[in-house]
């Protein structure tokens, strides 16, 4: 007869006395795959994608006044649940640009 150590299988730390994850739905799993299987095939559709989506997260500020702050403004991105998504979605729009068309995207950079 076999008992489970504190180490549980191959290894693994034991979930015993903790509860287990449950799994939730993803609300926005459908727009995630929608965004991730979108196709580019036009360089009209690369061009605006790629001015559309900004190479990096938008304002991260800090407001102070005499010397003291009073409010910290977190990137954007980390509020935006599809950010990674987008990001993927216009790294796909500039290779697009130039693979297949041969341009140069440093204006986008």
């Amino acid at each position: 007869m076999s008992s489970i150590n504190s180490t549980g299988f191959n290894g693994e730390t034991s979930y015993i006395g903790r509860p287990q994850p449950k799994a939730v739905f993803d609300l926005l799993k459908p727009l995630r795959q929608k965004i991730d299987n979108f196709e580019i095939q036009k360089p009209r559709t690369a061009h605006f994608i790629a001015k559309l989506i900004p190479a990096q997260c938008p304002f991260e500020r800090t407001i102070k006044f005499r010397k003291r702050t009073l409010l910290q403004i977190p990137p954007l991105c980390k509020f935006n649940p599809v950010y990674d998504e987008l990001i993927g979605l216009r790294f796909r729009a500039l290779c697009f640009l130039v693979d297949r068309c041969g341009e140069d995207i440093s204006a986008y950079c």
